[in-house]
């Protein structure tokens, strides 16, 4: 991308909350009065001027004064202030530092804060020094602060006014900032626009009046097509994550910039269908619907995180077919949900669950009948994925036999028998413990005739899919006594919040323990989880690796490096990569790297190209026959 266009504008950018993260004054004064009984209540005291005049509530000249009364500080402490400021620069002012560095002439800091630390920060970024406009400090002897250079016009009310007029700069100006001095420059008629900027903090009486709310620098720079660090602003991709997924995973997007939305409970599809619009990333557990429908409406999707091993709950050819990624967590939660189906297990095969019912009625019942060891006993797991094998090592290591089966050929793990059937394994079982997938084949693959072929006084698991059992069946063979105890964590019908009702055949049954599917509700578990599945989205934003998806050709690469990168993503069909190579060609675009990979839906070809390139060229690759979707990357 260009620098600065022939005739730039000069952007005038205040500092305290908007080239840094936190208000200069406010932090000199928890500085200077650590181990001050009074500290709290001056600084808040100070902290409240600040925002007062940021508002345009009170006088700026009064507020400073008031500040100034308040702060009691030295020469040494505002060295340690430009220490810690150093760690508070905005993140998006960070990653541009090679716009503020190549364009410094047209940039300036007018600020109402203080030259002493802002100088040493600004210029580490690419301020040129001679372009840092604030007020000044007085000292005494000492070094104490006793007052500030009356003589500056940024000491007085309307001062960042008085500055800018005598600047006498020509041509555009455009003025960021947070406060409502920084509007004046606009109200004023000297700056051209003004851009709220929301990085680090929102005042809503000073957005009200911007000609645009910038969300980031990134932003600023985007909306007036100037070069900058991300093709696409962070700040305008919006992340929609439901069903109290992990705070990890919010902190993941937030910490790079994301318009995070974060819900507690699940969508069902209307609301669903609204709520997507716009949404960029949507992150999801196992009560979230993505149906053909909702993607419908999903007008800016472009990847979808299963916070969970199962993606049954996602349209994946839809998906596909409008070139949305989905990736999940495959492994995350595996050692929890072996956890609570092997305490299950050992539960109900001893009978506990009746007995601690009994001892909280009074009743004392101090007998072996019914209660049994699991070693010795044959464990039948249907499926033999992630969960299953390692369940397997687990319950042999218990002393337990292992049989499963499984419709794909799986290798066995230690001494696990494979049965060829699931009749076989139904037959020889002493507990039954379920671990498949929630495609619809497998939709009541238990019911009363698979029952019917399992042992008298069978223990049964289903921590899997809810729909995969047949309840009614299930609840008879435990009033009959077929089955002498079943812990069930999954359901055909689930609450979507935990203000709804549950219920169910199962509920008030003897040896019967419920759990509100929580077999991968650790906390392990889900910060794992809230690590992993942000991971795997944000290498697919921001560098378009899709390593790790179900329904997307997988493509792992390295990261981008004087480049540009292109994703291409369109209908699987003959001749694709020929007509975008003939368009590189045309171009005189030299290709760096080209990765391709398809599917039996789409094709995935990933370019990187030097940064000499033309509008023109990139209309010509989004306009190519069978294109999906189109991203640019640097």
């Amino acid at each position: 991308m260009p620098t600065l266009t022939l005739n730039p504008p000069y952007i005038i950018i205040d500092f305290d909350s908007t080239f840094t993260k936190v208000e200069g004054l406010d932090e000199l004064a928890a500085i200077a009065l650590a181990g001050s009984s009074q500290r709290d209540q001056i600084v808040e005291e100070i902290r409240d001027l600040t925002n007062k005049g940021m508002n345009g509530e009170m006088s700026f000249a009064e507020g400073l004064r008031k500040r100034i009364d308040l702060l009691k500080a030295n020469k040494s402490h505002i060295d340690d202030l430009v220490t810690f400021l150093r760690t508070k620069v905005s993140d998006s002012f960070l990653r541009n530092k090679q716009f503020l560095t190549e364009n410094a002439d047209h940039i300036f800091i007018v600020s109402s804060g203080f030259k002493e630390f802002i100088v040493p920060v600004a210029t580490e970024l690419g301020v040129r020094a001679d372009h840092v406009y604030a007020n000044e400090f007085r000292f005494d002897a000492e070094g104490n602060i006793v007052g500030i250079d009356e003589e500056n016009v940024l000491s007085t009310d309307g001062g960042k006014i008085k500055l800018l007029a005598q600047l006498k700069l020509e041509g555009e100006v455009y003025a960021i900032g947070d406060g409502y001095t920084d509007y004046q420059l606009k109200e004023s008629g000297l700056a051209s626009r003004f851009y709220a900027f929301t990085e680090n903090v929102e005042r809503p009486k000073v957005m009200a009046v911007a000609d645009h709310i910038a969300t980031s620098f990134d932003d600023f720079l985007y909306d007036n097509k100037l070069s900058r660090s991300q093709s696409y602003p962070k700040s305008r991709i919006k992340v929609l994550l439901l069903e109290n997924v992990h705070p990890a995973a919010l902190r993941a997007f937030e910490e790079q910039g994301f318009n995070v939305e974060f819900v507690k409970g699940a969508l069902d599809e209307d609301e669903l269908c609204e709520r997507i619009k716009d949404v960029s990333i949507i992150g999801i557990r196992s009560k979230t619907n993505i149906t053909k429908r909702v993607l419908e409406n999903a007008n800016r999707l472009m990847a979808i995180g299963a916070f969970c091993i199962g993606t049954n709950q996602i349209d994946l050819d839809e998906a596909a077919k409008r070139g949305i990624a989905v990736f999940n967590a495959p492994y995350s939660n595996t050692r929890s949900v072996v956890e609570l189906a092997v305490g299950e297990m050992i539960l109900l095969i001893r009978n506990t669950v009746t007995k601690s019912n009994q001892m909280h009625q009074g009743v004392w019942d101090k007998s072996a009948v019914g209660s049994f060891e699991v070693r010795g006993k044959k464990i039948g797991m249907v499926g033999y994925g992630s969960i299953g094998t390692q369940l397997s090592v687990v319950a042999e290591a218990l002393g337990m036999q292992v049989y499963f089966y499984d419709e794909v050929e799986k290798l066995s793990i230690g001494n696990a028998r494979k049965m060829n059937t699931l009749e076989e394994l139904l037959a020889v079982a002493d507990v039954v413990s379920l671990h498949v997938d929630g495609r619809k084949e497998n939709t009541r693959m238990i019911g009363k005739r698979e029952f019917d072929m399992m042992k008298d006084g069978v223990i049964f698991l289903n921590l899997s899919r809810g729909h995969v059992v047949d309840i009614p069946a299930l609840a008879e063979a435990v009033r009959s006594g077929k089955v002498a105890g079943a812990g069930v964590d999954v359901f055909p019908y689930e609450p979507k919040t935990n203000a709804e009702s549950f219920e169910s055949e199962l509920r008030g049954l003897p040896n019967v323990i419920l759990t509100p599917h929580i077999g991968g509700s650790t906390e392990e578990a889900q910060e794992n989880i809230g690590h992993f599945v942000p991971g795997k989205l944000l290498e697919f934003m921001n560098n378009g690796s899709s390593y790790g998806s179900v329904n997307f050709p997988e493509v792992q690469l390295p990261k981008l490096k004087d480049s540009h990168r292109l994703l291409h993503i369109h209908a699987n069909v003959p001749g694709v990569l020929a007509k975008l190579n003939h368009i590189f060609g045309k171009n005189n675009i030299n290709i760096t790297g080209q990765y391709l990979k398809t599917n039996e839906h789409i094709g995935y070809v990933i370019v990187d190209i030097d940064k000499n390139y033309t509008e023109e060229f990139i209309q010509e690759v989004k306009e190519l026959e069978g294109t999906i979707r189109f991203r640019m990357l640097y």
